[in-house]
């Protein structure tokens, strides 16, 4: 068999399920990465929406498209993405993060983190795909380590997506227009820009001593910690590369980026 390319690690800010049904400047952003990068044998995902206790991957090989949500349009429910499994990376991604536990999950699909994005980046649902879930009891720094852990995947054709949001309230967002950010969302978008261009990792990893900034837009840590898992593979000459940015609803960052 030749030698597999090196594939990047991206990270998507998926914003609203509705997304997946839609085009805008995101979602066109999406289309142009899948169309850039060289076609994966393989996708290992870590959606905000499988946060679980301990750690498990998807190990069957017909995941199920779940509809993790309500209140939207019925084109949503009915939305389908099958793509196939793929069990061998399960036991691969498994033997990777030894010695620490991971289950070999057959009951979890592909939620909408995984499938509102690859709608878009892989629309044909051709390329297996297994998800990893995120052990809520752990910090930051774990989640970092595993990132590290899984960075041989991608010299074996796997692309890793994180996906999820840097800046996540929604008990706070507007939902009825595009309005104005607030401020504390921009200064923590921006911090985390500013890191990841520098490779500066720790204050990422180390989140929840940022300060009132961080402390509402990590409302949820479930969206943020994605990130983690996608920055833990960047070596000294992986470029980053912002796809997508800027703040939806005032307090929803829509930043995406690749690294690699």
């Amino acid at each position: 068999m030749p030698p597999q390319t090196r594939m990047p690690a991206v990270f998507i800010g998926h914003g609203s399920p509705m997304n997946t049904l839609q085009q805008n400047e995101f979602t066109d952003a999406w289309r142009k990465l899948g169309a850039a990068i060289p076609k994966p044998r393989a996708i290992l995902a870590v959606s905000a929406h499988w946060f679980t206790r301990g750690t498990h991957v998807t190990a069957t090989a017909t995941p199920e498209t779940i509809h993790d949500f309500g209140g939207f349009p019925q084109a949503l429910f009915d939305f389908q993405y099958p793509a196939p499994g793929d069990p061998e990376l399960a036991t691969r991604v498994a033997d990777l993060l030894k010695p620490l536990e991971v289950g070999l999950d057959q009951q979890w699909g592909l939620d909408h983190g995984t499938w509102s994005v690859l709608a878009h980046v892989f629309p044909d649902a051709d390329i297996p795909v297994v998800q990893l879930s995120i052990d809520r009891t752990q910090p930051g720094q774990f989640h970092y380590d595993l990132g590290k852990q899984l960075a041989p995947l991608r010299d074996e054709g796997v692309l890793i997506l994180g996906s999820g949001n840097v800046v996540h309230n929604l008990g706070i967002m507007n939902w009825r227009e595009q309005t104005v950010a607030n401020d504390w969302a921009l200064r923590f978008n921006d911090l985390v820009k500013g890191s990841l261009g520098r490779r500066d990792h720790a204050p990422l990893i180390g989140y929840d001593s940022l300060g009132k900034d961080a402390e509402l837009s990590i409302n949820s840590a479930e969206h943020y910690l994605p990130l983690l898992y996608v920055i833990g593979q960047q070596s000294s000459d992986d470029k980053l590369t912002v796809l997508t940015d800027g703040i939806f609803g005032g307090s929803i960052s829509m930043l995406s980026f690749s690294i690699g």
